[in-house]
């Protein structure tokens, strides 16, 4: 059967068994994943697979099922199992089908082209990933340099009339270089992505690995002090990535969240504006809808310094009195839907890194973070890490630095930005971010 018809044949064999509503995700995809360490290719894969994931209703009680055998007497056992586990499932008032479905127009998920990359040409672009790192004088070692794509396709049907597709592509590659020694060895990592390998640089990825790590080089712990603080796009998104899941109604509505009850409270600097974008092309996180089939779109989050509202799906919608932003995320078919980011975009100012730099005069460069995930309380919003970067002197970057620790709560740090650098750029740290350097007025930075 094709995706969409195992979907249709899973949700009508849940609606014969006694459901009273149902929907069904079937996906298909590859993959592919090259490593090279020390100039030759250390290990290759190629993977492939098909699933199936079939939610049933009883009422106000829902259960879950998904399996790999999309034949017809798999789909259908598959969707008795998902309402048999319903009945056994405790009663949520809140819980059902969208009120409301579709498909948002979107195009260029896929890369034409992807088709004509064989494994042959991408180790080819890995191995000149690391050379390119390699190249750079002063780089003692390249840990490793990665290439990674997939290409997959996915259904949905329900028992209200829904059934869509799609497909799309994507490609990743980074490399992670070393230089100095001993214990004065720094890292730096390259990054890109794309809908496809020939949208990647090999030149750039491994440049920009070779060059943050001959950044830090000399690095020494500087004095504490507190002063402005540019933040790189890297880090910039890992922070985005950790405010959007906070951003989460369910989140909020657990008490996990430290925005909860703010709507409409003023939560940032208006310098910083930032949207949730499910339709964005270049997005890898953009379908045409949600997990659940409802259109995808563009949520604003925080828009003039205030916090707008969160991101829902349907169960959440429903517990908050509100229609549902189309966010109901799905890992895999092996996961029922669950409220999630998409594509978390930071809306770009003005002024290049140079810029930002110049306007802090006298701070902190910071390029690196340890465990911000981890180090983040999600119901203060305080975190205190490790970092390392670059010092700001008059305006310019100057010396390296390391061992020192920033800290902050993240509602002080977002009203203290003051400026947000027009440069951005896709990041895949904390989900799927495009974000530019950010410059945060003051924050504490200890070290001797």
């Amino acid at each position: 059967m094709s995706l969409e018809d195992a979907a249709r044949r899973a949700v009508e064999a849940a609606l014969a068994s006694g459901a009273t509503d149902a929907d069904a995700w079937v996906e298909e995809s590859t993959s592919r994943r090259v490593r090279v360490y020390a100039g030759e290719v250390e290990s290759l894969s190629d993977a492939g697979g098909r699933g199936i994931g079939v939610r049933a209703f009883a009422g106000r009680r829902s259960g879950y099922g998904y399996g790999t055998d999309l034949s017809d007497d798999g789909v259908v056992g598959l969707a008795r199992a998902a309402r048999e586990a319903a009945e056994l499932a405790d009663e949520d008032e809140h819980e059902g089908l969208p009120e409301e479905t579709g498909v948002s127009e979107l195009e260029g998920l896929a890369s034409p082209e992807f088709g004509d990359w064989s494994t042959e040409r991408v180790v080819e672009l890995v191995l000149e990933v690391d050379r390119a790192a390699r190249a750079r004088e002063g780089v003692t070692q390249v840990d490793n340099s990665v290439y990674s794509d997939a290409r997959g396709s996915v259904a949905l049907a329900n028992s209200r009339g829904f059934v869509a597709s799609y497909s799309a592509t994507q490609a990743w590659a980074w490399s992670s270089a070393f230089a100095g020694g001993g214990a004065d060895l720094m890292t730096g990592l390259g990054v890109g992505m794309g809908r496809g390998p020939g949208a990647l640089n090999a030149e750039a990825i491994g440049a920009e690995a070779a060059e943050r790590a001959l950044a830090l080089v000399g690095a020494r712990q500087p004095e504490s002090r507190r002063c402005p603080v540019v933040v790189d796009a890297f880090l910039a998104a890992s922070f985005i990535g950790v405010i959007g899941a906070m951003l989460s109604a369910d989140a909020v509505q657990r008490g996990r969240s430290l925005f909860a009850g703010r709507g409409g409270e003023e939560v940032a600097d208006p310098a910083l504006r930032l949207a949730d974008v499910g339709t964005d092309p270049e997005g890898p996180s953009s379908a045409p809808f949600d997990g659940e089939g409802t259109p995808t779109g563009r949520t604003g989050l925080i828009e003039d310094g205030r916090l707008l509202g969160f991101l829902y799906d349907s169960r959440t919608a429903r517990r908050a009195g509100r229609a549902t932003t189309g966010n109901a995320s799905r890992g895999s078919y092996r996961t029922p839907p669950s409220v999630g980011t998409t594509n978390l975009l930071v809306e770009p100012g003005e002024g290049d890194l140079a810029a930002l730099v110049e306007h802090a005069r006298e701070g902190l460069y910071v390029t690196d973070v340890a465990g911000l995930h981890s180090g983040v309380n999600p119901v203060s919003g305080t975190f205190s890490v490790g970092a390392s970067g670059r010092l700001i002197e008059s305006g310019e970057l100057a010396a390296p630095v390391r061992e020192i620790t920033i800290a902050s709560d993240l509602v002080s740090m977002l009203k203290s930005v003051r400026f947000v650098g027009s440069e951005a750029r896709w990041v895949p740290f904390g989900g799927s971010v495009k974000t530019p350097p950010l410059l945060v007025a003051e924050m504490a930075v200890s070290g001797s």
